[in-house]
């Protein structure tokens, strides 16, 4: 019996060591349907890996279909549209728009860090 418990014990000793290690960044969902869209998902997601401070920021990219058009994907950080661009139906270069978007973010970042931290700004504009 004692030894169930000191293995126990140990078991708990080390979780808590690894728990103190671990971080969160910000979580990055994923909505696309179409080739395109996952495409500028994955390089999207390449580029949030490397990004410093997204601890509580949530980013979500949507995508919606838009009949003989294309798609219309939309990026979404803590339930606020802050990037929409749109697709067309043939292979466009994606890169450039995964940087304009990841940019767009950092911007976003900021500004609700400095919204949140700044006791002189009202939230609601008044």
């Amino acid at each position: 019996m004692k030894t169930i418990i000191t293995t126990l014990l140990l078991y708990l000793c080390v979780f808590n060591a690894l728990a103190d290690d671990l971080e969160i960044g910000g979580l990055l969902l994923d909505s696309t349907i179409s080739r395109q869209g996952h495409e500028f998902a994955l390089k999207f997601s390449q580029l949030w890996q490397d990004l410093p401070n997204s601890e509580g920021i949530n980013v979500h990219i949507t995508e919606q279909v838009i009949p003989r058009s294309g798609t219309k994907l939309n990026l979404i950080m803590n339930g606020k549209v802050i990037y929409v661009t749109y697709m067309g139906r043939r292979q466009t270069p994606i890169m450039e728009r995964v940087e304009q978007a990841m940019f767009t973010l950092i911007e976003a970042m900021v500004e609700n860090q400095h919204n949140s931290s700044s006791p002189d700004i009202a939230t609601n504009g008044w």
